[in-house]
């Protein structure tokens, strides 16, 4: 397992994965430590969550200066993760209880409530594009509600999931709630299988969260998946032009455009279609490539080599299928993963930059005669996780984000941001379940009715 450095191709550290006898005394000390986890009260939970915000808040830079280095997040994106990641954990110390606390339901018995208990240990399948903001979305809620927790990491970012082990033990979490299992995806079923593992939550490819819920639902495990995107934003006539592209151009570009929920299609009206293209243009233009531990540095490289060659092959057959380029296109010569910003229109249905999920900074931009052909195009995907809709006509854009869009979340005038306070997720082959919010909390629980006559 190596830790490779995208900006210029050397490893930085190598692993071992664990062996199975390993991973299988793991799994039995979770176990262990989540009998005696599960028995504390809310309030000490919340006191360790805080504690770890404080630890989070206090390491940002060297844990940003580690992203940077593991997997080409710009420095300032990677302050601004762990930040969020702090977030996270307060918002769950500050409302767990109140989310957590039986609640009383009228019926004809002396006394009906129900309950949320814990259930177990939960182990959390990862990705490398956000490797600390996705890890604690599930882990603040999942140890606020008496779980313990296990993570199985992306490989490239081993060092990242070895630091939030650390971080949890410097919070004062007991020995076994939190483990890293650096290990193979080839051990990943046998694990899922353990009696011991109560549910498991994905994030990654539909492929991935595919097989992951295979081999669950046939042991009747609990899943949460979070997959891919191909998030469509609608750019409709009385847009604000100006501000559309300018937030369109930031949601393509964050993190290099590695992220699931990034804009990705552009559905704009063609009366506004060359003013959208213009503008979006400019703001792709202006971004500074370079070194993602400078501060100055917009967009670093992407995280892995294979992974930029096979945006380009991607954006490569589509040319040759019969789409424009109108910026960027190519890898730049010299080190590093890098791709250029790039904006492809005249897109058609067999092309991949239309059907396929594109996890870099290439914009798609579809031009439509109507708004009835806008929602009719952002629907017509295999995903479902988030939307825009760019309009000064906010009624009318309430109502096809509530009504005509088929996505987990939609945003109006703004780009899609996962937030501790709002449900995230998604449908069709974006997934299902949510996390975040008092939803996320609730997913791996036992919801118990309890009744006394």
């Amino acid at each position: 397992m190596k830790s490779i450095n995208p900006l210029d191709g050397k490893v930085l550290r190598e692993y071992k994965s664990f062996s199975d006898d390993k991973v299988d005394q793991i799994l039995h000390r979770s176990q262990q430590a989540y009998l005696e986890w599960n028995q504390t009260d809310l309030s000490y939970r919340s006191t360790l969550l805080l504690n770890l915000k404080e630890q989070l808040l206090k390491n940002k830079n060297e844990l940003a200066n580690l992203m940077a280095k593991e997997m080409g997040k710009p420095i300032k994106e990677g302050v601004s993760e762990i930040e969020k990641c702090a977030w996270v954990c307060e918002y769950y110390a500050k409302h767990g209880e109140e989310f957590l606390r039986p609640k009383s339901i009228e019926t004809d018995y002396e006394k009906s409530e129900v309950h949320y208990c814990s259930v177990g240990t939960i182990l959390a399948i990862m990705p490398w594009n956000f490797p600390f903001w996705q890890v604690f979305r599930f882990l603040a809620p999942n140890l606020m509600a008496g779980n313990t927790a296990l993570l199985k990491h992306a490989s490239n970012v081993s060092t990242c999931s070895l630091e939030i082990e650390k971080i949890v033990k410097q919070a004062s979490f007991p020995e076994g709630v939190f483990r890293s299992l650096l290990i193979d995806n080839s051990q990943v079923e046998k694990i899922i299988e353990n009696p011991n593992i109560r549910g498991v939550t994905l994030t990654g490819s539909t492929a991935a969260g595919k097989s992951v819920a295979k081999v669950a639902g046939s042991h009747l495990k609990k899943t949460v998946l979070e997959l891919g995107g191909s998030d469509p934003y609608i750019i409709l006539a009385d847009a604000n032009i100006k501000k559309a592209a300018m937030l369109c151009a930031k949601s393509r570009l964050i993190n290099g455009g590695q992220s699931c929920i990034a804009a990705k299609r552009f559905i704009v009206l063609e009366g506004v279609f060359d003013a959208f293209i213009s503008e979006l243009k400019e703001q792709m233009q202006s971004k500074i490539i370079g070194d993602p531990l400078s501060s100055q540095t917009q967009i670093g490289p992407m995280a892995r080599f294979d992974l930029r060659d096979e945006l380009y092959e991607q954006v490569k057959k589509s040319i040759e299928l019969g789409c424009k380029c109108v910026l960027g296109g190519q890898t730049p010569k010299g080190e590093g993963a890098f791709f250029e910003p790039t904006i492809l229109t005249d897109v058609t249905k067999e092309m991949p930059a239309y059907s396929e999920e594109l996890f870099g900074p290439v914009a798609v931009v579809i031009k439509v005669k109507s708004i009835e052909e806008a929602v009719q195009v952002a629907n017509e995907t295999s995903f479902g996780l988030g939307a825009g809709i760019f309009s000064e006509n906010k009624k009318l854009a309430y109502e096809l984000a509530s009504s005509g869009i088929d996505a987990g979340a939609c945003f109006i005038n703004d780009f899609v941001k996962s937030d501790p306070r709002l449900p995230f997720g998604g449908v069709k082959e974006s997934g299902y379940g949510r996390e975040l919010g008092s939803f996320g909390i609730y997913e791996f629980v036992n919801i118990k009715t309890i009744c006394l006559s």
